[in-house]
């Protein structure tokens, strides 16, 4: 026989703890009554989610067959806003299916679909392909009207923290948004406006050069909210960049000087476009994250205290091994962070 594992306090503490912080709903909602919400913009779908994500006409039409023939379908997964709307977390998909095929103009408006869609491919419900919701018989309509499909919320009194970690962890759609992208959903409004504005300025632009692949999908932004957390907070970074990040976006979200940090910005990459015209880089012309952190925030701080940056030995103290050691590997920790960002504004300074 077996012996039972004692009871950890600490354990039990942290799970009671972490439980707290989240708050669920879960409702039995009619497929009419969610065609409702978003034709009244009761419910929310993040802008990037609509940007990122659309399946073809053949697999909405398998889902549509799915709920027609009350096979069940995942659950939808809602945060809750302190207006009271629904905001899509994981189910856009779905969501966006259900209303390009059942919706009215307005609801398809709210999701930025023209259209109905034209069932295709199935070959269970062979009856309905080619049609759309409007040319199928008032009876038919009714069933898919009135199905039900389950919905879970998180409440608006669970933190953002919370609401972040929902996000990553249910958001499994064909692309998987970057932490930016999520950020963005969560923490709408001027602060990542801004971001978003300083990510398209053309010095910005031109001192950080990313891959294709990384255009549009929030890295951008990321790096522009790297340069301000790092340059207000690097002392008092530890471990977790996501952590650091998001609870800089979020205190920035509520505070944020946007004058000054502006200007500190635009003088900082007019002057690195002039200290590094063809973009911050080493072997390739890519800008590492570590790197860029530590060029732009160092430079940044020089600037404090100067108004240009010193640009002798630049190509040989960015490319030493000094800079190196601290840019490069399992380098996000405090002690590196610190003397990688002290190490370039000391070199900018002339010390």
């Amino acid at each position: 026989m077996s012996k039972t594992t004692k009871a950890n306090p600490g354990l039990v503490d942290q799970l009671t703890e972490e439980r707290r912080r989240v708050d669920f709903d879960s409702y039995d909602i009619s497929v009419q009554q969610l065609l409702s919400m978003v034709s009244q913009h009761q419910i929310d779908v993040a802008p990037t989610y609509q940007r990122r994500f659309r399946w073809d006409a053949t697999r909405q039409s398998q889902l549509v067959e799915s709920i027609f023939l009350g096979i069940p379908v995942p659950n939808l997964f809602m945060a809750t806003n302190s207006n009271g709307t629904w905001e899509v977390v994981d189910g856009v998909q779905r969501l966006s299916t259900i209303v390009h095929f059942a919706g009215d103009d307005e609801s398809r408006t709210a999701i930025d679909i023209s259209a109905p869609l034209k069932i295709e491919g199935l070959v269970k419900l062979t009856e309905i392909n080619n049609l759309t919701f409007g040319k199928l018989p008032p009876s038919v309509q009714m069933q898919f009207m009135l199905r039900p499909l389950k919905i879970t919320t998180l409440s608006d009194k669970s933190d953002l923290k919370v609401r972040f970690d929902l996000f990553e962890r249910l958001n499994t759609g064909g692309l998987k948004l970057t932490d930016q992208e999520i950020r963005g959903c969560i923490y709408r409004g001027q602060f990542n406006d801004f971001l978003e504005r300083m990510a398209a300025t053309k010095a910005f632009k031109k001192v950080v050069v990313l891959r294709d692949s990384m255009e549009g999908d929030g890295t951008r932004e990321e790096y522009v909210l790297r340069f301000f957390a790092f340059l207000h907070r690097y002392k008092t970074f530890e471990h977790s960049v996501v952590d650091f990040l998001n609870d800089y976006m979020a205190a920035a979200t509520k505070s944020f000087d946007y004058v000054k940090n502006e200007a500190v910005f635009l003088k900082t990459f007019s002057e690195l476009v002039r200290v590094f015209p063809d973009g911050i880089s080493r072997r390739t012309r890519l800008t590492p994250i570590n790197l860029f952190e530590a060029v732009a925030v160092g430079a940044a701080i020089a600037l404090g205290t100067r108004s240009t940056l010193l640009r002798r030995h630049v190509k040989i103290w960015i490319g030493s091994d000094e800079l190196k050691n601290m840019t490069t590997g399992g380098t996000n920790n405090k002690t590196m962070v610190t003397g990688r960002i002290q190490y370039v504004a000391e070199k900018f300074g002339g010390r």
